[in-house]
């Protein structure tokens, strides 16, 4: 007897109900990017990023009312201040592009979209790196306390959800007891708990003016060598008992693996951030002819979903909410 697994692959009503991976719109966050000095209403297209853009403080409210309707659960903020320094200090003003804009957001939008902010301070410092800088070293210690007064402040705006992506040892922990400490229990923790030190960021940097601008010109002593995949599930493990609630991997395409493994080793909801340069890589490629847009941005985040990821951050959510 001939076995036909064919017979499972005749038609699309057929496939659709064998389809194992599911992606709903309920899987999905997007990215934005706030600009201080950008006037109301402005928005500014990112080169390296089509489509993407960076939006005022008044112009990502109307986008957020945009996500919303279109059934997105949720929102992860990226500020891009007017003023930046060595420590970073813009990062936790209470009148900071980020709190202004959680703030504007919620009176309008309330409870109808969860609120994700990015904390670290690569945004905000002249060095463009994630971590206080002294005798050209990345201190770690010493920015654990600036990454809790980031948290702080982004909390007492009426945050839902603060994002570390920092890589720092311990953050996790001391934003936690920092949070508790001012009865902020409610707060989730989205830890970057496996980020990797990628050549994929390129386009973000560009977004979010974050690239490394001194002696120092690479992120590689604090983010993941891309080699180890043991270290991951430690790093992962280490968030979770410092009291992360969610934990995610960056990049999500090239890490699909970790993503597994993540998945398959821990109880709490695991993410995939399909970042920039996976993002601009298809779009160059589909702007090229090269391959068809819609099914290999569909593909990428079923294989992300496949792989395990309970969400996935993507800058094409809007358009897949569409398409769902």
């Amino acid at each position: 007897m001939i076995i036909r697994p064919r017979r499972l692959r005749a038609n699309q009503k057929i496939r659709d109900l064998v389809r194992e991976t599911v992606l709903t719109k309920n899987d999905l966050i997007m990215p934005l990017f706030i600009d201080e000095n950008l006037n109301a209403g402005d928005k500014k297209e990112i080169p390296s990023m089509p489509n993407q853009y960076r939006f005022s403080i008044d112009g990502v409210v109307e986008e957020c009312k945009e996500i919303a309707d279109l059934g997105i659960p949720a929102v992860i903020l990226f500020g891009i201040p007017r003023y930046k320094d060595e420590i970073a200090s813009s990062a936790y003003d209470k009148n900071g592009v980020i709190q202004k804009s959680i703030r504007k957001i919620k009176d309008e939008l309330g409870d109808e979209l969860l609120i994700i902010a990015d904390t670290c301070l690569c945004e905000y410092t002249s060095h463009g790196h994630c971590g206080l800088i002294k005798d050209n070293k990345v201190l770690n210690d010493e920015t654990l306390e600036i990454l809790s007064k980031i948290a702080l402040s982004y909390a007492e705006s009426g945050v839902d959800v603060v994002a570390p992506s920092d890589m720092m040892d311990g953050r996790v922990g001391r934003i936690r007891s920092v949070l508790e400490e001012n009865d902020y229990k409610d707060v989730a923790i989205m830890s970057y708990a496996a980020k990797y030190a990628s050549s994929f960021y390129g386009p973000f940097r560009d977004a979010a003016e974050s690239s490394p601008k001194s002696s120092i010109k690479d992120r590689k002593t604090y983010q993941m060598d891309y080699g180890n995949s043991r270290e991951a599930l430690r790093e992962i493990e280490l968030d979770i008992n410092e009291g992360a609630d969610m934990v995610l991997v960056k990049p999500a395409l090239p890490y699909l693996d970790i993503l597994k493994m993540a998945k398959e080793n821990f109880n709490v909801p695991v993410g995939g951030y399909c970042v920039s340069g996976e993002y601009s890589m298809i779009e160059a490629a589909a702007q090229n002819g090269w391959l068809n847009r819609e099914e290999a941005i569909m593909e990428a985040l079923y294989c992300i979903k496949r792989a395990g990821a309970d969400f996935i951050i993507t800058y094409w959510a809007k358009e897949v909410a569409n398409l769902l």
